[in-house]
């Protein structure tokens, strides 16, 4: 084996004298299910020498043990190049394959391919050029057993005809080639890949997954005439039964034919680079990865039972900086009114007890060096006035105090933001009187008075829940509309900030939608709904109005709106919260009525790549209303508040 360097870049190359038909079990890239994902993205940086006329140069194959049939490949021509897969659509089976014509390769310069495959939609990118797409009237299968299947590099499990170029990585280390090099051959599961590799300066050696060995570019310039020739360094591979790994043998490599992997010897022990590389965070998008080094969530346990003033509609956990971290629960009667903790010996403790009238929610935030917390009043108070408050922390009393009263109309929610430095305030209001259509209202903050004022008016529909975020420059706005005084099946409505003021961007159908969570996954944006309950007066009542599902949408850059990425089943579903627990992602849901008893369990799910989010953890709960995440010195934990009974509980994650 050679390790190369051409105009600038390394690969490996592999001598052809002795071809090998170099493989290894699809079992040790697909470790915990055996379907090939029906979305993903295959990225190869290559550069070719030559390709002899009407002869096809296969980059890999996945092949099922003893059929000459190639479930998956990739190959090229001299002007061409071929995607192929294995369809069951058809009686026996049937092999298609997606050609994208005008791709010359063999010029002696890097490339950088990305194949995007989707349903019937199959596009090439070439050194992120215009992309080439292709539709075709099969698809690829949406479930395709890789099941006693291998990948073949370079090869359809022959020994002749090995590929003439150099490889490296299937998501895991895979090398090998006779003529020409190959830096990286990427299967990557999920959306197109595109957008991840067409960043880089140098499109042609853009990477996402390179052995070390081939990472380190000279520090001259490529177009240094000098760095044009290739340099070449022997590295011994051995073949056949384990050899002996000392100091002698250190930086040599093994591999193991009967069982196809390869290692690398560290000068004691042959470390296997295929568990290496699915070891590292970068493959946390990788289907069915492998699992984390870093902390991983192991149980669930009851940690505090927390006695509320009353039934609790909802909590914000937040931090004073130099002071600790607080929880203030949105209590259901006045008096006691609602209540503020500070978490203290590790535990929650009383610490201020403030007025409310039938709170919903508190929203923490802050404007310079102030500190507000702002309470979603449903009621009226003694007096007949109906108007929710926003309190400012006073830095010496060490007590949040009354700073703005604000009229609003049965409020369910606050969010706080900052567009462009200049702050802002809305309030959900859910209905004024019998009428649930009504606007909510945007308050912008006058550095000059110091108060909130009236910015922008959005008609909403018995609304709940505001969720503000941005993507890139931009900024948006989802209100999480109820129920419009006949039906929950309504229309949200996601709004962006545009020439001063909010614009609608989307409407989403929704049902009941009583909350709206954004969160991030590596590149990827996502939008959880949850959705409460089904009912229409003007259609048939269905068998059970709370078992419904809830849905995530995900961004697509590409048509520039969120599209539905999972449905999952929820038991009138008031709340989602994301949280992370070392390189791995969770969203819970606050489950509260399945239409018999409210002692439900809520569910915390696991983002498994390619699966999406699947059931982890069932947690027992009454009424439960909403969740925050918070995470101290000591651990990782979750806060759950209830709704029906004066008690919420602390649950410490407990992880390995």
């Amino acid at each position: 084996m050679r390790v190369f360097q051409v105009q600038g870049v390394r690969g490996f190359q592999l001598a052809a004298s002795r071809p090998h038909a170099l493989g290894f079990p699809a079992s040790r890239l697909f470790i915990h299910c055996d379907r090939f994902p029906e979305e993903f993205s295959i990225i190869v940086t290559l550069r070719v020498l030559s390709v002899p006329a009407k002869r096809n140069e296969y980059v890999f194959t996945l092949m099922a043990e003893e059929s000459p049939s190639v479930l998956v490949g990739l190959c090229y021509a001299p002007d061409k190049l071929h995607f192929l897969f294995w369809s069951q659509e058809r009686t026996g089976g049937w092999q298609t394959r997606v050609t994208f014509p005008n791709v010359s390769l063999s010029d002696n310069q890097w490339h950088t391919l990305i194949l995007a495959v989707s349903g019937q939609s199959f596009s090439l990118t070439v050194d992120c050029s215009i992309p080439k797409d292709v539709v075709v009237e099969t698809p690829f299968p949406a479930s395709l057993s890789v099941k006693r299947a291998s990948f073949y590099l370079g090869n359809r499990r022959r020994r002749k005809g090995v590929f003439t170029v150099l490889l490296d990585l299937l998501s895991i280390l895979l090398l090998l080639l006779s003529q020409g090099l190959l830096r990286q051959l990427v299967l990557l599961p999920g959306a197109d890949a595109t957008p991840r590799i067409c960043t880089a300066m140098n499109f042609k050696v853009a990477t996402l997954s390179v052995p070390a060995v081939l990472q380190d570019l000279p520090l001259k310039p490529a177009s240094n005439e000098v760095l044009k020739y290739p340099y070449e360094t022997d590295t011994k591979v051995t073949l056949g039964s384990r050899p002996p790994c000392t100091k002698q043998e250190k930086a040599q490599f093994w591999f193991n034919t009967s069982q196809r992997g390869l290692y690398l010897c560290n000068g004691s022990a042959w470390i296997s680079m295929l568990e290496e590389l699915m070891l590292t965070p970068a493959r946390e998008n990788i289907w069915c990865r492998a699992a984390a080094v870093k902390q991983r969530l192991d149980y669930v346990e009851e940690y505090q039972n927390l006695v509320t003033n009353s039934e609790t509609m909802g909590v914000e956990v937040f931090t004073i900086p130099k002071v600790g971290l607080f929880a203030a629960t949105a209590n259901r009667y006045t008096p006691p009114g609602s209540a503020i903790y500070k978490w203290t010996d590790g535990k929650f403790v009383p610490y201020q007890n403030i007025p409310t009238y039938q709170a919903q929610s508190w929203k923490y935030f802050t404007i310079g060096k102030k500190i507000f917390l702002a309470v979603a009043n449903f009621e009226q108070n003694d007096r007949g006035q109906e108007f929710s408050v926003i309190y400012k922390w006073s830095r010496k009393k060490k007590k949040f105090i009354t700073y703005q009263r604000i009229t609003t109309h049965s409020a369910r929610d606050w969010e706080a933001f900052v567009i462009e430095g200049e702050a802002f305030l809305a309030v959900v209001n859910h209905r004024e009187g019998n009428n649930h259509n009504i606007d909510s209202v945007i308050y912008r903050w006058n550095p000059r008075t110091g108060l909130f004022e009236t910015n922008q008016t959005i008609p909403t529909s018995g609304a709940y829940d505001w969720e503000f975020f941005t993507i890139g420059p931009y900024s948006f706005l989802a209100v999480a509309n109820t129920f419009n005084g006949t039906s929950t099946k309504i229309y949200s409505h996601i709004y962006i900030w545009l020439s001063g003021s909010f614009q609608l961007f989307q409407s989403i159908l929704t049902f009941g939608a009583a909350d709206w969570e954004v969160f991030h996954i590596g590149d990827r944006v996502f939008l959880a709904v949850a959705n409460s309950h089904s009912y229409d007066s003007g259609m048939p009542a269905p068998s059970n109005f709370y078992a419904i599902n809830s849905s995530i949408y995900e961004l697509n850059i590409t048509a520039q709106m969120f599209v539905k990425f999972q449905d999952l089943l929820t038991y009138s579903a008031l709340d989602w919260e994301f949280f992370s627990v070392g390189d791995d992602s969770f969203l819970v849901v606050a489950n509260s009525f399945d239409g018999f008893t409210f002692s439900v369990n809520s569910i915390i799910y696991r983002w498994q790549g390619y699966e999406g989010f699947v059931a982890a953890h069932h947690l027992p709960t009454v009424g439960c209303r909403d969740w925050e995440a918070f995470h101290t010195a000591e651990g990782s934990y979750l806060l759950y508040s209830s709704a029906k009974e004066p008690l919420s509980k602390v649950l410490k994650l407990k992880t390995t």
